[in-house]
């Protein structure tokens, strides 16, 4: 598979226009807004709010730039499952000292801090990202990922829409799209997410003419959710909001893609 490249501006927009959803979402939370469970395990909208405050964005786009890239996109998508438990205990330590007025200034700050360096971002700058140093392109979409499943959550849990950027949603749901192609090589079965991507992937006799005999199509939010773990497969198509046609249309066994 050839490398998967992002556009340099449209990451950046994506990134600061999830980000100020985000931070207009959480200044109108009250304080019992923060005591919400969550579809992430145990964490309350608190222990969220506090992960989304402290992502780190801002403060590595202004450390020096790193030599060369270590990693691209898919070396990334590979080494979340290992950052998954210090995450998990640095929201909860974090939730524990910060109170919700603290957390949404933090937001507010971070949020501007984000959109004046992103104002024109240098092409050629490395980002020193903890699992290794990255294209700030592919970082950005990184980041567009972990904003708009976020947003996501947040809305689930505060039962209100979040809305997601669609540069946001552009970037998130093409990166997804291609980590799952990756997971499972093939052209067998094309998924599609209007108007953002269609890849072609599964094992199995390749459809070359016309429409493919296995056709998998759904919305951003959905294959989102479902490439995240947010939503079962079998959810999804019961509710109608994936539509599967073909005997091997059957996602299931390579979802999540991402965890």
């Amino acid at each position: 598979m050839a490398r998967l490249r992002f556009d340099l501006a449209l990451a950046a927009r994506g990134v600061t226009g999830q980000l100020r959803h985000v931070d207009e979402t959480v200044a109108m939370l009250e304080p019992t807004d923060f005591e919400r469970p969550t579809r992430l395990g145990d964490w309350r909208v608190h222990q969220l709010v506090s992960h989304l405050a402290h992502t780190n964005i801002g403060k590595l786009l202004q450390q020096p730039s790193a030599p060369a890239a270590q990693l691209d996109v898919l070396q990334w998508a590979l080494a979340t499952p290992s950052v998954a438990q210090a995450v998990d205990e640095r929201a909860r330590a974090l939730g524990l000292e910060a109170q919700p007025a603290e957390l949404q200034s933090t937001i507010s700050d971070m949020r501007a801090t984000v959109e004046a360096q992103l104002a024109d971002p240098d092409s050629a700058y490395v980002v020193p990202a903890r699992f290794g140093a990255i294209g700030i392109a592919d970082y950005l979409a990184t980041r567009c990922v972990e904003l708009t499943v976020h947003s996501l959550d947040l809305a689930d849990a505060l039962d209100r829409g979040v809305p997601l950027d669609p540069d946001a949603a552009a970037v998130a749901v093409r990166l997804l799209a291609q980590v799952f192609a990756a997971a499972a090589p093939g052209r067998s079965v094309e998924l599609r997410v209007p108007p953002y991507v269609a890849v072609q992937a599964v094992e199995g006799p390749r459809h070359t003419r016309g429409t493919p005999p296995n056709v998998v199509e759904t919305d951003a939010a959905t294959w989102l959710e479902l490439a995240t773990g947010r939503r079962s497969w079998y959810d999804a198509v019961q509710a109608g909001a994936v539509s599967a046609s073909g005997d091997r249309a059957d996602l299931s066994s390579y979802l999540p893609v991402l965890s």
